[in-house]
């Protein structure tokens, strides 16, 4: 800025007005400006100000570049939005789900990483956000898969899956149903072709606690096959060794394919085969240490966990 010595320098052309209706021509005399009323001057102040504005003082003669004042603009700079964090219970929960690759539901477990799902689970378990499971009806209403358990009577199960040929397990679920206080333990079997049948085992269950409940099972059941109708065949097959082609075999199959067709829309009507269960110890008991709306892990006989997710939750895809 400016010192005042230096604004006492400038010289500004005079005017002077020949009447009173005649336009102000310029003197030729100059007068040189020795004082200046800032008083007088009203100023909005800097930071208020929402344009540039320019000072120019000369003489007749002299050119004087213009100073520009640059005004600092109003605006703020946009805070940026932060990405939401995970809660430590979400972070505890994709953990133990990430945990579970490649341990076949539990059966195939090294003691290391049995050992990390251990202690995640108890670290779940201790921050459990429905202390009376039993009583949280909505939450624990509907179909849970099992992804880990260590329950020795499940493992001769989960270790033939995949040692019959081209037949494994497809799913493993829970299925309860608060109104009727019943629980449908399922087995599903996937084959070649996409058949695909069930075994289960219907149960009732008495609240005990809040947290504990008593299951009686009552019958089990085996689902009739569910076969496509259709039958999908490679072009080639490698044989000992020797590729062979399939390709002369199509009329064959076509054949075949609408046979299969009318046999499966009649096999897969039929009701599953029920039978009862009359032994006086097919009774077991259930605690239900953490459930929320993704997660559900119990505690039963011989102190096997059982770790279940929600269908339909993300954390079965994650």
């Amino acid at each position: 800025m400016a010192s005042m010595a230096s604004v006492s320098q400038f010289t500004f052309k005079t005017f002077q007005n020949s009447s009173p209706n005649s336009k102000l021509i310029p003197n030729k005399s100059h007068s040189l400006v020795r004082r200046i009323n800032f008083s007088s001057l009203s100023i909005t102040k800097y930071t208020k100000l929402t344009q540039n504005f320019a000072v120019r003082a000369a003489g007749e003669d002299e050119t004087v570049p213009e100073r520009v004042f640059e005004t600092p603009s109003e605006e703020e700079p946009s805070e940026a939005v932060p990405e939401k964090e995970l809660s430590e219970i979400d972070l505890l929960k994709k953990q133990l789900v990430d945990s579970f690759y490649g341990t076949k539901r539990g059966s195939s477990v090294s003691s290391e990483t049995r050992t990390e799902i251990d202690e995640l689970i108890s670290h779940l378990e201790a921050q459990n956000p429905t202390p009376a499971p039993n009583e949280a009806l909505p939450l624990l209403d509907g179909k849970w898969i099992l992804v880990y358990t260590t329950s020795a009577g499940l493992f001769p199960l989960l270790s033939s899956d995949g040692a019959l040929p081209l037949v494994k397990i497809a799913e493993l679920s829970v299925t309860i149903d608060t109104a009727e206080s019943t629980v449908v333990n399922s087995v599903v079997f996937a084959g070649p072709g996409g058949a695909t049948t069930s075994f289960s085992a219907h149960a009732t269950y008495e609240v005990q606690s809040p947290k504990r409940m008593k299951i009686k099972f009552q019958e089990c059941a085996i689902g009739t096959p569910l076969l496509t109708d259709s039958i999908e065949l490679p072009e080639t097959v490698e044989f000992v060794g020797q590729k062979i082609d399939l390709t002369p075999t199509k009329t064959l199959i076509t054949s075949i394919q609408d046979t299969a067709s009318s046999f499966a829309k009649t096999i897969s009507s039929r009701p599953p085969l029920k039978f009862p269960i009359a032994h006086p110890k097919a009774e077991s008991w259930l605690l239900t240490t953490y459930l929320d709306d993704d997660l559900r892990i119990s505690r039963g006989h011989g102190d096997g966990i059982f770790v279940l997710i929600k269908e339909g939750s993300p954390l079965l895809t994650s």
